[in-house]
């Protein structure tokens, strides 16, 4: 299991390899370290359960998790000297492989906690990571996630690799463990990062190529978005039957899909399921992430899901809109409409099924994409939502042209129509988007 980038030599940079010593179904404990209630919409106990998913979503087996409290982190190891004693005597007595820190633990502080708590150590942004580069398979996805684990790991080095411990300097005082074979090693993944930006440039330019040939053709595009696990992949197979990967698993999709499907008022329309969200993004991971969500700049509507039954819920909605409003979608920056999804209303009981009903509206729809419940309204609202916006225009066409007539009268709400020896002579409501595919057609 794991990520193996191909580079220079015998590097194996990430993954769960036999260099760092861990293995697929290893016994994880997982520890969400608390300073203080810094967030008063995400409890500390929400955000150690998504901790244990984002492990188990790469197949380790939690055998016991908590939250510490600390009244201020140490420098050196993080943790207080206690905390680290009782750990240590977890890892030893449930056999504990590794250990997941959810939060930025330092190369220092990971180094000494490894050796106090003998076990391998991983931080949430190493534990992000590793699901990337697990699940990562489009070309620039696997380029993109590279890219991040090598600018993770040359700031680790010196702990990271075991085989360079084997490079004994032996110049007394003046020369360390491995020092040589790490200044090798570093040159090594500074060309590769170099290499990789080259290759990046490259994927980039003909995926640009791509998307400005999907803008000619005339359909609109709805993009699904969302928090990880919101169930977008879910609804999405609901939407279009088709079988992408839908479970009860932390990012169990990463690249983006997308499907045509048949609205009330419109003939096709493309749907585009992406990347879920998550709180706390790795930095080496944001310009990989934000790759994935380009199609969403181009998207006619955004539907947000949302995980109405998660207790967390209103946080999880918070981190998704501070990264639209990154790329410059958030309402106000963009006049792309937006439709919020009130997802698993199933796992609701009687009377929050009744308050999140009561929430309801033009603009938030509750559905469940398990059982089905609410989709046909949220099929009647994405058609009017694309449809928004519309202005009247008038075209003249030639009688024999069918093709662009019938566009027409699927795509807008046709006023007037009236035949002559000219052609036909058409006003039809159309957005400006529709009004544009329509220009671009062939004799437009």
């Amino acid at each position: 299991m794991g990520y193996q980038p191909a580079g220079p030599g015998e590097m194996t940079i990430a993954g769960f390899d036999e260099a760092r010593g861990i293995r697929t179904g290893a016994r994880a404990l997982v520890i969400l370290p608390v300073v203080q209630q810094k967030d008063a919409l995400r409890s500390p106990e929400a955000k150690l359960a998504e901790a244990v998913g984002l492990t188990r979503a790469i197949a380790l087996e939690v055998v016991h998790d908590e939250v510490l409290r600390l009244r201020s982190p140490s420098v050196s190891h993080l943790l207080g000297r206690g905390q680290i004693e009782r750990l240590a005597g977890l890892v030893a007595a449930l056999e504990v492989e590794v250990v997941i820190i959810d939060g930025p633990v330092s190369p220092v502080q990971q180094r000494n906690l490894e050796k106090a708590l003998k076990a391998k150590l991983i931080d949430r942004t190493g534990l992000i990571l590793e699901i990337f580069g697990e699940r990562a398979s489009t070309a620039e996805g696997t380029l993109q996630v590279e890219l991040a684990h090598l600018q993770y790991q040359a700031s680790r080095l010196v702990r990271s690799w075991t085989h360079l411990e084997r490079q004994r300097g032996g110049f007394g005082f003046l020369g360390g463990p491995g020092e040589s074979q790490i200044e090798t090693d570093r040159r090594l993944i500074r060309d590769r990062i170099a290499r990789l930006r080259r290759e990046l440039e490259e994927v980039r330019r003909t995926r640009g190529l791509h998307r400005r040939n999907r803008q000619k053709a005339p359909w609109p595009v709805v993009a699904l978005v969302g928090y990880t696990n919101a169930g977008k992949s879910t609804l999405f197979n609901r939407l279009t039957g088709a079988e992408v990967r839908a479970e009860d698993l932390l990012f169990a999709t990463l690249d983006p899909t997308m499907r045509a499907i048949r609205l009330p008022g419109h003939d096709k329309v493309v749907l585009s399921d992406t990347v879920g969200f998550v709180s706390d993004l790795p930095t080496q991971l944001v310009a990989a992430f934000r790759a994935t969500l380009e199609e969403v700049l181009e998207a006619d509507l955004i539907v947000h899901v949302r995980d109405i039954s998660h207790p967390d819920s209103e946080a999880q909605a918070r981190d998704v809109m501070g990264v639209l409003s990154d790329l410059g979608l958030a309402p106000g920056q963009r006049e792309t409409p937006m439709l919020t999804v009130f997802n698993k209303i199933d796992a609701l009981d009687a009377e929050q099924h009744e308050l999140v009903l009561a929430r309801a509206g033009d603009d938030a729809i509750p559905v469940s994409a398990l059982t089905g419940e609410g989709i046909d309204r949220l099929q009647a609202a994405m058609d009017v939502a694309l449809r928004a916006g519309a202005r009247v225009h008038r075209f003249t066409l030639p009688v024999g042209d069918g093709r662009r007539l019938a566009w027409l009268h699927a795509h807008g709400e046709v006023v007037s129509e009236a035949f002559d020896e000219a052609g036909v002579t058409i006003e039809v409501r159309l957005s400006d988007k529709d009004r544009a595919r329509f220009v671009a057609m062939d004799g437009g």
